[in-house]
């Protein structure tokens, strides 16, 4: 037996899943077809792959390290196909694309649509993820671009560009005891309840390492995983929280909330795109990440 992509792209869906059924589900393939590749694959390996438990299935080491090289030789696979089809009438492809909720909500929705303008064949395919998740799939090849809040310096793996700059404001419910403050400091609100995104959230690490460097603890009353719900949160009174300008104004406009300005420089964040290999990255995505640094 020779290793082929429908077993190799079976056992990565397999590992993602947790389970051979809901890989077979997602696959619509029988659960034995996939449980006949699966043991194929062991028995030409001469190892084990997987462990079976009663939740569904885990990697073995050997399964770890199969599923990174499954993993880029389908990225490969997927690259020639995308690559040839390229050369048909005008700019086509797809670009595999994660981003954290602070791009996906302020940035890249007029990006995108330029983009998609100049370039209708192209298909994006866009996910949000935590900035830790976006390093994670663009450094295992999961994803061909990412954009990141503060990306940190030891991304030796990867390749960083500027992207933007944002800055955060503190958004209170009207009458709240901070609504009028000027010229206050993110310490002076740590004896308030918060409202928070969810965990992981560029903007709650920031705050939860802000806090401890201060001796502090933070108040966080709520967690949400976007921030519409953020707002409407500190609306009805529930906390306070940290939200980038750009998206609280049309709420400060509305006279829903009130925003106040943090003197701490952390409030000002850069963005950051980042990429795993510019010299591997197919036109539409080389053309996409041109078009995310110059717009």
């Amino acid at each position: 037996m020779r290793l082929d992509p429908t077993s190799l792209r079976l056992f990565v869906s397999v590992i993602e899943e947790g389970s051979i059924a809901r890989a077979a589900e997602s696959n619509f393939i029988a659960a034995s077809a996939i449980s006949k590749r699966i043991s194929e694959l062991e028995q030409v390996l001469s190892t084990p792959l997987l462990t079976r438990t009663n939740r569904g299935v885990v990697a073995t080491e050997a399964g770890s390290a199969l599923l990174k090289r499954s993993r880029d030789v389908l990225h490969q696979l997927d690259d020639i196909f995308r690559h040839m089809s390229e050369y048909s009438d005008g700019l086509r492809g797809s670009v595999r694309m994660v981003a954290n909720i602070s791009a996906i909500s302020q940035f890249l929705p007029n990006q995108l649509r330029s983009f998609l303008d100049m370039y209708p064949q192209v298909q994006i395919h866009l996910e949000e993820r935590i900035s830790s998740e976006v390093l994670r799939d663009v450094g295992e090849s999961i994803a061909d671009i990412g954009i990141v809040t503060n990306a940190p310096s030891d991304c030796q793996n990867l390749i960083i560009y500027p992207y933007k700059t944002d800055h955060l404001v503190l958004i209170t419910p009207q009458g709240h005891p901070l609504a009028e403050s000027k010229d206050i400091y993110f310490t002076d609100t740590l004896d308030y309840d918060y409202v928070g995104l969810h965990t992981g959230s560029a903007i709650n690490n920031q705050m939860f390492e802000a806090a401890s460097k201060l001796s502090r603890s933070l108040r966080l009353r709520i967690q949400v995983t976007n921030y519409e719900a953020l707002y409407r949160m500190v609306e009805s009174g529930l906390g306070i929280g940290l939200m980038p300008l750009n998206i609280a104004k049309p709420y400060i406009k509305a006279r829903r909330i009130k925003a106040v300005n943090l003197q701490d420089e952390w409030m000002s964040r850069e963005l950051h795109i980042c990429i795993r290999d510019s010299d591997h990255l197919l036109d539409a995505a080389r053309h996409l990440l041109n078009h995310l640094r110059t717009t």
